[in-house]
Order: structure tokens, then C-alpha cells, then sequence
């Protein structure tokens, strides 16, 4: 059923009357389309707008752009869109335009035929109801909500449903399998039934699906409030095996001798959502997504002491590379942060566990540097015992952990900290080539100097050089 409503009064933005006057003059039918109207009647800010034309959407778009100043315009013929970023009442705009079309799909492509089509063709071959509805522009019928699928239902009821078949949908284009697990966790919304289970029986389609598609879609659920959700659809529907099959393998709970493990992928889900509480850094909740990685390959049953992963956050540590390359994440910065944190995330828990050290404090603070806040973040999240009191517990020592690292921070000054004798200086000292003596010696300054046992100044730490220089059978250049 068709919902008649008038929108009118809600076009409050002078760009969609400055549309209205030059389509009216054109004498083309525009619409606007998608998202934000969505996003209009859920009342959601949404600052790209998307238009459909029953001819050019270049020529209108290219006249719209003439009558507001300081537009810039681009436009892409082989697509026939046009886009145009412009600044209206202090507000930061991007319009599209596209004519309206129709789509028809091979078997073995997610490249449509397209031809040119009407509003209905248009608002057919959108993803999602609550995506494929339309608000008229020209004048006869300015405002007037087209909602042929029943779309403003769907967001009373918080559904995610496609407008036709959804075998069709998703075999058309499989990455909006991925769109309905992402819309589904965005906006809290449900995955109606049908829906749900053509992804399942489609989601041998994501392959055809290029990887940073699937990865655009795989950060925006990664920046939802609970990204668990988003996560767990993707495995339960299956498609998670085609693009991280490392995640699946944590899944399942194996049983010897009575004793069990805990889950380890649910667990991993956990200690996302628990993150995202905390922080809005992609790379800090992507580390908490791979810091137990590789429990799956180290995974071990002993006898008499029961399930180990011995060395999972080393091992993990070394696949944060193939998994970064394989989603076409950044393979600089981001991709060494997450890294670090990985490879250290046990490191605070053994200081909650012993006796807390000064050296071992200093060697936290020297290995994470500025990362030792993001690092301590992730160890919170990590806690996700169902004992309500050990959780707190561990939340206290944490705290005490933190208080003891600003304490020898203040005194020690180790963050991000560089031995006070360098390489070069041994060598010019001894008159050595780079050698393994030089390595030898560097790193006996900084061992001493961490473990409190040399002072860490040029003075004292010269002369210890000199100490172990003669240990090595070394001497001065000048001797």
C-alpha cells in the first residue's frame, strides 16, 4: 500500500527550492531519494542528498551549480551522475544526480545493464524499503512522499526488508547483503525473516564482490554503538567465511576431560561492544576484533592442566599483516598500532596477577610509548567474566596498574623514551664497524636502565658502556 504524505514543510534547505525552479523550467520530474530521506523521517542529520531525473541528471545538476555560489561541480558522463559539493546557510552539502534508471543483471556479474527508466524503475531496483522512498520536488507535486514499499511502516516497526524478491536483490549486487547486516546494526533495526535467510542461502555471491566494497561496509559496522551485532550476523548468515575465515575459526567450545574453554569468538564480540563503550578509535576497536586472533592455531589441550594458547598474542601479532593486506586496510600506521597493542594486550593482566615491579612497569611504559592509554583501554575491555565481582576487581587493579605507570612516568621518564647512548657512539667509542658487540652493548645499557639498576643519564650510563666494552675485550679507540 502506498502511503500518501506531504513533506513540504520539512524541505526547510534552499537548495531543494532552487531544484523545484530549474527542473520546473527544464520540465524534468526530480525527486529526492534514498538515504536522506530516510534519515529525514527517523530525524537523523544527513548532509548527502541524493536525486533522481527523468532525463539528465547532468544538465540539472550542472545548472543547480550555477545558482549557488561557490558550488564546485563534477561529473561523471560514462555514469551519467553529477556531484556537487556546496556551503548553503553554513551548512556542508553533497548532491548527487542521476537519471532514473532501470537494472538488469547476468549471472555472472554484479555490472547491471542499465537503461533509462521511470521513478517506479528507480525506486524498484533500491536496496531497502526504508531506502526506496521518494519525495517529489516540482511544483505541481512539491513534497508528496512516494513510499510504494510500505518504507515509513518498516521504520515504525525497525525492519530491514527489500523491496522485491530478496534472492533477486542480493544476487543482483551480493554487497547488499553486507549493507542489511550494516543498516541492521546502524540503526538497531531487525532483519525481517526472509530477508535474513536469503542472505544465508545468497552469501556464496560475496566473492564476485571486490574487498574494499566489502570493507567500506566492514568499518561502518565497526564504528557502531555494538558492532558485536553487526559481527555476528555476518557469521551466522555466513558471509564472514569469505573475507575473514580467521574469526571463524575462534568459534565453538571444545570438551576434554570434562574441561572446556570459553568460546573465544563470542568472547572477541564481547570485548568489541565493551570497547566501543569507550572510544570511537577504529584501530583500537579493530585490535580488540584481532587481539585473540590466533587462539584458534595455538590452541592446545594439556594433560592436567587443561586448555592453553601459549604465545596467541605473538603469533597474532605476526598476522595482523596478511589480515590487514587481505581487507585492504592501511598498511602503515594503523596497521603497526594495531599490531603493538596485540602483541601486548596480556602484558598489563600478568601485572595485575604478580607482584607489580617497578622494571616491569618501565617495560610496559619503554614497549607501548603513547600507546599505553589506548593499550590499558583494550585490557578494561578485555575483562568479561560473568562473576560480576572478579570483574570489578579486575577493573580495581587496573587502576592500580595505571596509578603505578604515572608514578614511575613522572620519576623515570621511560615513555617513548631512547637509551641515552646510541649506536653510533659505541662504535666511534671502540672504533667498530656495525657489529653484534655494538648490538651487545646498546642493549645492556637500556636492560640496566629499565630494570633500575643504572641511572638513566649520559654520565652513568657512559661508563657503563666503557664497563661492559672491557667485558667484551674491548677498548677505546684512544687507548
Amino acid at each position: 500500500m502506498e502511503m500518501e504524505q506531504n513533506f513540504s514543510s520539512l524541505l526547510e534547505n534552499p537548495v531543494f527550492e532552487i531544484i523545484r525552479k530549474i527542473a520546473d523550467k527544464q520540465g524534468v520530474d526530480v525527486y529526492v531519494v534514498g538515504g536522506w530521506v530516510r534519515d529525514l523521517i527517523m530525524n537523523r542529520p544527513n548532509v548527502d542528498i541524493d536525486f533522481t531525473v527523468n532525463g539528465s541528471g547532468i544538465e540539472l545538476a550542472k545548472e543547480v551549480a550555477k545558482s549557488i555560489k561557490g558550488a564546485q561541480f563534477t561529473f561523471f558522463k560514462n555514469f551519467g551522475t553529477a556531484m556537487i559539493s556546496c556551503n548553503i546557510d553554513g551548512q556542508k552539502l553533497q548532491l548527487e544526480f542521476v537519471g532514473m534508471r532501470k537494472e538488469s543483471y547476468r549471472s555472472d556479474s554484479r555490472k547491471p545493464i542499465v537503461e533509462d527508466g521511470t521513478i517506479e524503475d528507480d525506486q524498484n531496483r533500491r536496496d531497502f524499503t526504508i531506502n526506496a522512498m521518494a519525495i517529489s520536488l516540482n511544483n505541481k507535486s512539491f513534497g508528496e512522499l512516494l513510499d510504494p514499499f510500505d518504507g515509513v511502516r518498516d521504520i515504525e516497526n525497525k525492519v530491514i526488508r527489500t523491496p522485491l524478491d530478496p534472492d533477486v536483490t542480493f544476487s543482483d549486487d551480493p554487497l547488499r547483503m553486507i549493507r542489511a547486516i550494516r543498516f541492521s546494526t546502524q540503526l538497531n533495526f531487525s532483519i525481517e525473516y526472509e530477508t535474513l535467510n536469503s542472505i544465508t542461502r545468497q552469501s556464496h555471491r560475496l566473492p564476485i564482490i571486490s574487498q574494499e566494497r566489502i570493507t567500506e561496509e566492514l568499518n561502518k559496522i565497526m564504528l557502531c554503538p555494538t558492532p558485536g551485532k553487526g559481527l555476528f550476523l555476518l557469521e551466522k548468515t555466513g558471509l564472514m567465511q569469505y573475507f575473514l575465515p580467521e574469526l571463524v575459526a575462534l568459534k565453538g567450545v571444545e570438551i576434554i576431560d570434562n574441561k572446556g574453554h570459553k568460546d573465544n569468538f563470542y568472547h572477541t564480540l564481547q570485548v568489541l561492544d565493551n570497547i566501543a563503550k569507550m572510544t570511537d578509535n577504529l584501530w583500537l576497536r579493530y585490535a580488540a576484533l584481532f587481539h585473540d586472533i590466533a587462539k584458534a592455531p595455538t590452541k592446545k589441550y594439556v594433560e592436567g592442566q587443561g586448555w592453553t594458547f601459549h604465545g596467541h598474542e605473538y603469533l597474532g601479532a605476526k598476522m595482523i599483516p596478511g589480515l590487514f593486506k587481505k581487507l585492504r586496510l592501511p598498511l602503515h600506521d594503523p596497521m603497526k598500532y594495531v599490531q603493538k597493542l596485540v602483541q601486548l594486550h596480556l602484558r598489563p593482566i600478568a601485572l595485575v596477577e604478580d607482584m607489580v615491579t617497578d622494571s616491569a612497569v618501565r617495560r610496559l611504559l619503554f614497549d607501548a610509548g603513547d600507546d599505553i592509554d589506548d593499550l590499558m583501554t583494550l585490557c578494561h575491555a578485555d575483562i568479561t567474566s560473568k562473576n560480576e565481582q572478579k570483574v570489578q576487581q579486575f577493573h580495581r587493579n587496573f587502576e592500580l596498574v595505571k596509578q603505578k605507570m604515572i608514578e614511575i612516568e613522572e620519576h623515570d621518564r621511560v615513555r617513548n623514551w631512547q637509551p641515552p647512548i646510541t649506536g653510533e657512539l659505541i662504535m666511534k667509542t671502540f672504533g667498530l664497524e656495525p657489529s653484534r658487540e655494538v648490538g651487545v652493548i646498546k642493549n645492556a645499557i637500556r636492560e640496566a636502565i629499565l630494570d633500575g639498576d643504572l641511572q638513566n643519564d649520559f654520565e652513568d650510563a657512559y661508563k657503563f658502556m666503557l664497563e661492559k666494552g672491557y667485558e667484551l675485550g674491548l677498548k677505546p679507540a684512544a687507548e
